[in-house]
């Protein structure tokens, strides 16, 4: 089954990056200079030591459903978004995932946790439940969202 993985747009976050570490501040967000692999959601890449990351609040889930969400994400600066076809970036096969499923609704239709070597048979899996509209893969260790999935 085609599927399609998505990372973030980079129109909403462009601006911070602008910002004093005071404004960022103010914001709930916060200037880094990465120390390990932190995960970009807008390239699907990791940042290597020394790249300069914005870690920010991120409402990934904007549904009126008990399932709407927010948790905190790294984004880098200059970064492309990642949209393909069929293809998973090696920044999810390294990590061990977990997939959720969620219908027209916003409401969780199946869920697993999987390594990531295996994330296209999760993704069949969860695709399988015809009411599945579209899937959140979370990085399961600190359980923030990582990208998304879409029927392709």
């Amino acid at each position: 089954m085609p599927f399609r993985i998505r990372g973030l747009d980079t129109a909403p976050f462009a601006h911070l990056f602008a910002l004093t570490d005071t404004e960022l501040a103010t914001q709930g967000a916060l200037r880094k200079i990465a120390d390990g692999p932190h995960p970009c959601r807008i390239s699907l890449t990791d940042a290597t030591p020394g790249d300069a990351v914005i870690l920010v609040n991120y409402g990934h889930h904007a549904v009126a459903s008990a399932y709407r969400m927010r948790f905190a994400i790294y984004v880098r600066e200059g970064e492309e978004t990642y949209d393909a076809v069929d293809q998973v970036p090696a920044q999810l096969r390294r990590r061990t995932l977990a997939v959720r499923g969620f219908d027209a609704r916003g409401m969780m239709t199946g869920w697993e946790l999987i390594e990531g070597i295996f994330l296209e048979e999760a993704i069949e899996r969860q695709f399988a439940d015809g009411s599945a509209r579209y899937l959140h893969i979370h990085f399961a260790a600190p359980g923030c969202y990582a990208a998304r999935v879409e029927r392709a």
